[in-house]
């Protein structure tokens, strides 16, 4: 098996470069629709440097698995990331895995996660850690339906297959079914990321701390690699949801003009995305955690409607 280098290093690269500043730029326009100034879009960069730096302070009863978590997070993020389509539609690692292995990666990551956060044995990390658990629980079946209705349509299970089918010209763009699976999965994107309603990353309040909660025994390396996962798990769910359901601009060969201008589609549709999130951010409050079920619910209903109306409507 001939495994395409550059085009690894390269994804690595725009994986490893861009979700940092994804990140930046969605705290940065959400500060701007609330009247305040806010940091600049690259204060990420400057945060993970500095977490870089500084030492660690671990709990005495941390054991390996604290150590061992955050480079798990790093990793599994990092490997979902080069099995998604981006700029081009050959994913670099597709061959390894399609939808089930991508999923498969995520729920690792997130079991690393949560053991990480219940390994020092402090209250609020295992009050993360359950709650993450349950959100996954619903977050993650209505992930897969939702998925699984673009690969009933494509009649593969690859994300590169997906992304071809949605290329040619039998294709009907937001048609019933993807239209519930595109609500479904952006439902399920609030919830991975840990953004509102479902979570508040802006907090630390003891009510209402879900993924921070998981990320306060943390700090110095561990810490630069759990917060560098999660923005590139919010970079490779946003490409999965913009190249899955509007698989538009991406490059069909290696050419310099076309991959330059399947970058700039590929950045197009993520600042799209972003601005969708920051309203929805911006126009809603945090549910309370008991209601937080209810959502994911409904995510998992439209999921299952999409996925039995691809049967339905043929």
């Amino acid at each position: 098996m001939n495994l395409n280098l550059p085009a690894i290093l390269a994804q690595t690269a725009l994986l490893l470069l861009l979700a940092p500043l994804l990140s930046g730029l969605i705290k940065n326009w959400k500060a701007k629709l609330q009247n305040r100034r806010g940091a600049p879009v690259w204060q990420p960069y400057f945060d993970l440097a500095k977490f870089l730096r500084k030492d660690m302070v671990i709990s005495e009863h941390a054991s390996w698995v604290f150590s061992f978590a955050p480079y798990v997070v790093f990793l599994t993020a990092l490997l979902v990331g080069l099995m998604v389509p981006m700029v081009t539609a050959q994913a670099p690692l597709d061959l390894f895995g399609g939808a089930l292995a991508l999923v498969g990666l995520l729920a690792l990551g997130r079991f690393f996660l949560a053991l990480g956060g219940l390994d020092p044995a402090s209250a609020f990390g295992g009050m993360g850690s359950s709650r993450e658990m349950t959100i996954s629980a619903i977050a993650e079946p209505a992930m897969i339906l939702a998925i699984f209705t673009v690969a009933i349509t494509a009649g593969s299970t690859s994300l590169n297959e997906m992304v071809l089918a949605g290329q040619s010209s039998g294709w009907k763009f937001l048609d019933p079914s993807h239209a519930l699976a595109f609500a479904a999965l952006f439902v399920v994107l609030l919830a991975e990321t840990g953004r509102l309603p479902v979570d508040n990353p802006a907090t630390h309040l003891e009510l209402t701390m879900i993924h921070e909660a998981m990320l306060l025994e943390y700090s110095g390396r561990y810490l630069a690699f759990m917060e560098w996962g999660a923005a590139i798990k919010q970079l490779v769910l946003m490409a999965l949801l913009a190249n899955l359901f509007f698989p538009l601009g991406l490059a069909a060969d290696a050419t310099p003009a076309a991959l330059g201008l399947g970058l700039l589609w590929f950045v197009g549709k993520l600042l799209v995305l972003a601005g969708a999130v920051v309203l929805v951010e911006t126009t809603n409050a945090k549910l309370r955690l008991f209601r937080v079920p209810d959502l994911l619910s409904a995510a998992f209903i439209l999921a299952t409607l999409a996925l039995v109306s691809t049967f339905l409507f043929k």
